[in-house]
This record gives structure tokens, sequence and C-alpha cells, in this order.
């Protein structure tokens, strides 16, 4: 196997053999493949897709990359899993974990960390002090069994070529690439050994596929890779036109997501949490249909319940809070600043692109794979689309590590909510479709 000859075919639209395409990642995880090879290759891919064969081939092979989560323990409850493709202010999996262990599931949550300008679970939550997103399995199930759900990241066992893969991606511009995104989610759910599984797929500017035809077709490929392997899936695709809540920045997400499970925080990150942990219910049987999950998710998250388990769940992986404190004990920005609209006007849109990016400038996203982020710094939105406000009206907070970075803030913030004269448009239905198998 020569590597020069197998990315070339498939720079030029070649289908590849399956054991040639073996062999070469193979290589890639023994060190005979480096990364500017496997660079190359993944570049080839975003541009030439893979065909269906090729992509049974790559899930496999991550799959049993590593080692399988073994169920352990008798903890009664189907074991149901969320993943999100990843927007700006996406903070779901934080509420939607302990939400659907309270309404009776085991959720092991294998998250990611940020991609291109979306945050990462995983940064989200080694924002709260002391919080470890690493940890053995062993150590992982016995969380799991204590608590109902538990959050980690990809352990050096657990579809260790998807780990390698996934950081190469996010530094190469390979992201958005439909065959990819469906290999990297699937071979770690698939490795969880779960009995369901919702994908929330996001749609718009601020997420990796902005057409809804897109969207649509990486929840069919995702949930066709899981049914064919005995997998109930449900995929539902949401708005990503404009953030999620108003929170952009992995601390204040994590307090935005805290207020939500106190039964506060912003209306659409709150329906988007209850929508998914009733999709959840009905990928695990708990509940007989949507309307059914939809009210016990809404009646659990208000009766405080899923909030002390976080707690729980965050002290058991090192986590320090403080429930009696506003900003919970999180990290905080030395530096704020409002910004002011400089005319009246209607909030016509808010682009999430803009304030992704400016989260990454203002140092709390990366740029390089061994990149260290400030968790501390973000913005938190002041405004929604459809708002009327006059000049001087605050937009957002900024907040930043340094003095100079508020003007960067500033900058990212102007140039996200733009006004209009007239009436706004309407954003996306925050709930477009869902996908069954």
């Amino acid at each position: 196997m020569i590597p020069q000859q197998i990315i070339a075919r498939k720079r030029d639209g070649e289908a590849l053999g399956l054991e040639e395409l073996h062999d070469f990642l193979t290589a890639y995880l023994d060190g005979a493949v480096g990364d500017d090879q496997m660079a190359a290759f993944l570049m080839a891919v975003y541009f030439n897709g893979l065909a269906p064969a090729e992509l049974d081939t790559l899930v496999t092979l991550m799959m049993i990359s590593g080692e399988m989560l073994e169920r352990r323990g008798d903890r009664p409850g189907p074991r149901v899993d969320k993943h999100s493709t990843g927007g700006v202010g996406d903070k779901t999996s934080l509420v939607v974990a302990p939400l659907a262990a309270e309404m009776g599931m085991v959720v092991p949550m294998m998250s990611g960390r940020g991609l291109g300008h979306t945050g990462g679970t995983l940064d989200k939550l080694e924002s709260i002090p002391g919080f470890r997103t690493r940890v053995p399995l062993d150590e992982f199930n016995g969380v799991l069994m204590r608590i109902g759900c538990a959050m980690i990241g990809q352990t050096d066992e657990i579809a260790p070529l998807d780990r390698r893969l996934y950081a190469l991606r996010d530094v190469t511009a390979t992201v958005p690439s439909l065959p990819l995104i469906t290999a990297s989610i699937m071979s770690k759910k698939l490795a969880e050994g779960l009995d369901g599984l919702v994908l929330d797929v996001k749609v718009g500017r601020g997420a990796f596929l902005s057409r809804l035809e897109d969207a649509r077709e990486l929840a069919r490929a995702m949930v066709g890779v899981g049914t064919t392997r005995g997998l109930s899936v449900t995929a539902v695709l949401s708005a990503m036109d404009r953030p999620l809540g108003r929170a952009i920045g992995n601390a204040l997400e994590v307090r935005e997501a805290l207020e939500c499970l106190s039964g506060d925080g912003p209306r659409d990150f709150r329906d988007l949490c209850v929508e998914l942990a009733a999709e959840m219910a009905v990928a695990g049987g708990v509940a007989a249909g949507v309307e059914e999950g939809r009210a016990r998710a809404t009646e659990t998250l208000a009766r405080g319940g899923p909030m002390e388990r976080f707690m729980r769940l965050a002290d058991a992986q090192g986590g320090a809070l403080d429930p009696s404190r506003s900003d919970f004990g999180l990290p905080i920005a030395p530096f704020t600043a409002v910004v002011a609209a400089e005319a009246d006007g209607t909030v016509a849109a808010i682009d999430p692109l803009a304030l992704g990016y400016g989260v990454i400038a203002l140092g709390g996203g990366r740029t390089r794979q061994d990149q260290e982020i400030d968790p501390r710094v973000g913005f938190v939105l002041r405004v929604e689309v459809g708002d009327r406000i006059a000049r001087g009206d605050p937009l957002a907070v900024v907040h930043s590590a340094t003095r100079e970075g508020l003007a960067i803030g500033a900058s990212a913030v102007t140039e996200a909510v733009r006004l209009a004269a007239g009436d706004a448009p309407a954003p996306l239905p925050l709930v477009l479709e869902r996908v069954e198998g």
C-alpha cells in the first residue's frame, strides 16, 4: 500500500477497494501514514465523498479501533444518548443528560470538543472548576450506575481512530463533510452499546450545514447507519440561523444551562431541551409518542430533579459548583462591556457565525489542535430576532480576558446583530423536521 496512490485516487473521485482503505486507515493508526497525508486524504473526501461501502468500512474501523462499552451494574432503564452536530450557543447536552436520566433513562454521553466556530460540550464541562472529562472506563461506568448519566470525552480506549481524525478535521477545514460527520458520530455511538439514539442535526448559517437538503441527507445517512445495525435512531433537524439561547462562550453557556435546570433560561433553549428529551424517551421506549414524552420532560424539568442530578454528576466527576451564587462559582472574565445599538430599528438577524468566530478571536476557541482556550470569554445577547430597539439600547455584553479584547468583541457583535427599518423576516422554526429509521 502506497499512501500517495490512495490519496491520489480519492482526489480523482475513485472509489477505493475496501481492503486498501482498511490498510490505509490502519497504517495511520500505526504511524506509517502521517498527519499531513491524512489531512490530504480528508480534503479529498471532503470534495468527493465516500461510496456507501467505503462509509460502512470507515464506520466499522472507527468503532472497532478501540473497546466497546460494556453494560455493567444493574441500574434499570434503557440506555439512550443524544448527539448534536454542533452549533453556536448549543449547550443542550448539559440539560438533556440529567433530564433524560431523571425520566428513567441511562445516559452514557460521550461528547467532543469545539469544532471550527462551534463550541464543544467537553470544553463547556471543563469550564467547571475541577470537572474531569477524561476518566477511566471503570470510573465512567461507576458514575453512570450511581447517577444515571455520565459525560466524558473519548478515552484512549474508545474509537481512537475517530479521536485522531476529529482533531485533524478541526484544523484542516474538513469538518462539513457528510460522510466524515456520519462516521465520526455513529462510530462513537455504536461503541456505547445503546438502545436508542437521538441526533440533533443543526441547519443554518451557524451550523456546519447551512442548507436544509444537506442536513436532511446527513440525518438520513446517520439514521441509516444506526438502523442497519439494530439501533433505534431518530434525527431532529433544528434551526441554527441564529444562536441558541443568549450565551455564547463556554462558562457563560454552562451558567445558562444551570439557569435552565433551575427553571429559568431562554425559552428557545429550554424548548429544544424538552423536545430532545421527549425524542429520547420515545427512542428508549419510556414514552409511547413525542407528545407524551414532551409532557413528561416538561413536568420533570419543572420539579427540579434534573438540577440536583447535574450537581451530583458534577461532584462525581470532580467538578465544584456553588448553586447559592448567581455565577454558580464558574470562572468570570475580568473585563465586560455593553455593546449598544447605533441606530433605531428592528433586529432582522443575529449571525451565529460572526459570534462563533468572535469567541475564537477572544481566545475561547482553537485555531490549532494543542491550543489552550479561555473558558471565561464570550457574549451574552440582550436582544432576539424581531425585537424593536432604539439607539443606545444594549445589544449584547462582551466578556473578555483583556481590555483590548473588548473592542474585538464589540466588532463581532456589531457584525452579528443586523438592524432593519421595518419588520424583520421570521426566523426558522426551532424544529424543522424529524427523520426516523
